[in-house]
């Protein structure tokens, strides 16, 4: 009996904008989706080139492409960029080539000139201690705002951090609160965890946030501490944490909190004021001038690292004068 010839389909070769898709149609979050699809879009699209028509030739062979093409890409989108973009969008691609060689394709390695640049020390300013009073102090500014800022002068917290507490969390007499900190890891391993399930970090506030806090609560007993002056929207979602269950006002949100901050201190036009974070940078810096050891101020910002804090830490032109008089004749008496 003859036997029956079956035909083999030949498997065509996999594309670098087909595995560009394949690899970010894995990606859940829609924030990293977006992140990793300006960096993997734009590499596909140059390692494919354009026709002489001025339109995209068609996509080659992931195969074909080699790792100096990958640096040379690299290189030509973002070479002359930040560092911190530079090294956002190398690892973008790294995971996506990584990835691609899990599911056995052959597909090319970034090479070592593309290699991952040391970020500067940070660039955020240092606000004195007599411009954070004067903002505070100012009488159009709304209670919920001079809280907030003090707050995040003093507890040297993330904006998110402090954002996201409730009015029941707050130990008033302690004048402190636990936060869901960067990073905070949760106690099991189930997916979903809520906030209070997360390892919390404890933040301590001094005697300008005390004084203001009694007066931004007033007669609330829970819900988030920092709310919006106007109640949600009828089609929009929130948790039951996230709106206070007495006035039904939802938390202040990061952005609005930003928005709240420039708008008070833009100097140019809108974008042109202070940053949330300028406040805990100046705290720390602030604190570091006064004499705080570097345990202390690890233990204030809740930094794992040393290396990680010392970009926070630029003492002022005048904290260096009084440090280098100290050098000078007489100095031991002054002392």
């Amino acid at each position: 009996m003859a036997g029956t010839a079956t035909r083999i389909r030949a498997v065509p070769p996999r594309t670098v904008r087909a595995a560009a898709q394949a690899f970010l149609d894995t990606i859940g979050s829609p924030n990293t989706r977006r992140a990793y699809t300006i960096a993997v879009v734009k590499t596909a699209d140059r390692l494919d080139s354009f026709g002489p028509d001025g339109l995209l030739a068609p996509s080659r062979p992931l195969a074909e492409v080699t790792d100096a093409e990958i640096g040379a890409a690299l290189e030509a989108l973002w070479g002359e960029a930040a560092v911190n973009t530079w090294n956002a969008r190398r690892a973008a691609v790294g995971k996506w080539l990584s990835w691609c060689a899990e599911q056995g394709w052959d597909a090319p390695r970034l090479p070592a000139s593309a290699a991952r640049s040391t970020p500067p020390d940070s660039q955020t300013p240092v606000r004195s201690r007599t411009a954070i009073d004067r903002l505070i102090g100012r009488r159009e500014v709304h209670v919920r705002e001079k809280t907030l800022w003090r707050m995040l002068y003093e507890t040297c917290a993330r904006a998110e951090e402090l954002l996201q507490a409730n009015i029941e969390d707050l130990d008033l007499a302690g004048r402190s609160c636990p936060v869901k900190s960067k990073g905070a890891k949760p106690r099991t391993r189930r997916r979903g965890a809520a906030h209070h399930e997360h390892v919390l970090e404890t933040v301590y506030w001094g005697a300008g946030t005390a004084r203001l806090l009694p007066r931004l609560i007033k007669d609330r007993t829970a819900g988030p501490l920092f709310v919006t002056h106007r109640r949600p929207g009828p089609g929009k979602y929130l948790a039951d944490r996230d709106v206070c269950p007495d006035t039904g006002l939802a938390r202040l949100s990061y952005d609005q909190a930003r928005d709240l901050l420039d708008a008070a201190t833009a100097t140019d036009g809108p974008g042109t004021g202070w940053d949330l974070h300028e406040l805990r940078h100046s705290g720390l810096t602030h604190l570091g001038e006064s004499g705080a050891s570097l345990l202390e101020l690890m233990a204030k910002s809740r930094h794992r690292k040393a290396e990680n804090l010392r970009r926070y830490f630029t003492p002022s032109p005048q904290a260096m004068r009084d440090l280098t008089a100290l050098l000078g004749p007489g100095a031991d008496r002054q002392r």
